[in-house]
């Protein structure tokens, strides 16, 4: 494919706080983040022109408009500001808001940021009684936690591709065994079949061991124009080449709950792509690269089932064969396509706002050879991708 690189931007600076239950204000884990890809970068805080936040809807009122949050925290200078929100999808909108700014020649450096406390328990919507809310009616009308939307992906994968529950328990052995080298992880604990066989049904098939946890954590990054970078004698950074934030097309067959028992398919022609694949398809288009130029991924593993969906809409195999590329070993680090070399959210947990962006700070890493022990070798592209309820997903092509 060919690319224009005028549309690229680079990553000077990345930095993250670990994940872990911490109990304290996000925007403590937000400031040591920030500090870290500040320090990495080089660039002074009184630089900075925009703070990009992504939003946590758990913290009241300083999560809503998170970019002047961590302003003021890091010490009011003047830079501009904005704040997104987009379910899993909030970090790479806030990046995408940068990446704007910086390619329409209005800013030359950025700071985007994203931090998280979450509560005890699965998320829940906040209080309140919202009829037309379809997070609310998820969970009033339904009664279906995230576990539960979860579980009906890994049934649909047994009962059409054959997937089995030792498929879905090799992708936490592989996971578990990639975290265990990975200092920012929550968990960091190899683990074995038997011990994912032990641990207890959450929302059957999946078990404990199989579903990410809430997490507090924070993740930040120093994204900058390539002139800037050069005025600073850095001629060769990490850059980022592609940047998705795609809503579905009609008629959209993607199930999102409440609206299980809808098909816009009926009568309709589907797309040519499934809402997933496009996600990761106009990345591809912008970077000019396509799957088969991907050196690794991070993919969005709320569960282990759900990581073999995100291989399939990567395109790094075909619909129906990611359990084959995990009993191979294929997405194993030295393997053909490591995925989720960082341990995932398997071993991270959900902090919404900074999950994605810690994604990029990772494939920052691999691509400056700077991973430590689970480094990917040779690695020059890179793919994140998240997906929010309701329309909203994330892709980010990283190359060197």
């Amino acid at each position: 494919m060919s690319r224009d690189s005028s549309k690229d931007i680079a990553v000077l600076g990345v930095g993250m706080h670990p994940w872990g239950k911490w109990g304290r204000n996000f925007v403590e884990y937000g400031v040591v983040a920030a500090q870290a890809a500040l320090e990495d970068s080089g660039v002074d805080w009184r630089d900075i022109q925009l703070v990009c936040g992504a939003d946590t809807m758990r913290n009241g009122y300083p999560g809503y408009v998170a970019g002047a949050t961590f302003a003021k925290a890091l010490g009011w200078q003047g830079a501009q500001v904005a704040s997104s929100y987009a379910a899993c999808a909030s970090g790479v909108t806030a990046l995408a808001t940068a990446r704007a700014q910086i390619l329409a020649g209005l800013v030359d450096v950025a700071l985007v940021i994203g931090s998280d406390t979450t509560p005890k328990g699965f998320l829940a919507p906040n209080a309140g009684e919202r009829g037309d809310d379809p997070d609310w009616l998820r969970f009033r009308l339904l009664g279906a936690t995230n576990p539960t939307y979860f579980a009906f992906y890994a049934r649909r994968r047994m009962e059409m591709f054959g997937a089995t529950q030792e498929d879905f328990a090799r992708v936490k052995v592989k996971n578990a065994r990639h975290g265990f080298e990975n200092p920012y992880a929550r968990f960091r604990k190899e683990v074995t079949l038997d011990d994912v066989a032990a641990s207890p049904i959450v929302s059957d098939p999946l078990r404990l061991l199989e579903i990410c946890a809430t997490s507090d954590g924070a993740a930040a990054m120093i994204v900058c124009s390539p002139d800037y970078a050069r005025s600073r004698g850095i001629t060769d950074p990490v850059r980022i080449s592609g940047v998705s934030t795609v809503t579905p097309s009609y008629p959209n067959t993607l199930i999102d709950l409440p609206e299980f028992a809808t098909d816009s398919a009926y009568g309709v022609p589907v797309p040519e792509l499934g809402y997933r694949a496009s996600i990761a398809a106009a990345a591809y288009e912008q970077a000019g690269v396509g799957p088969e130029d991907l050196d690794l991924a991070e993919v969005y593993d709320l569960s282990t089932a759900l990581e073999l969906d995100w291989c399939e809409a990567i395109g790094i195999c075909d619909e129906g064969e990611a359990e084959k590329l995990v009993r191979n070993g294929e997405t194993e680090i030295g393997g053909r396509i490591p995925v989720n070399a960082s341990g995932g959210l398997s071993c991270f947990g959900e902090a919404v706002p900074a999950q994605a962006i810690a994604q990029v700070c990772e494939l920052t890493w691999h691509l400056r050879g700077q991973a430590g022990a689970r480094q990917v070798e040779g690695a020059r592209v890179g793919l994140s991708i998240n997906q929010g309820l309701f329309g909203h997903g994330s892709c980010v092509i990283v190359q060197k």
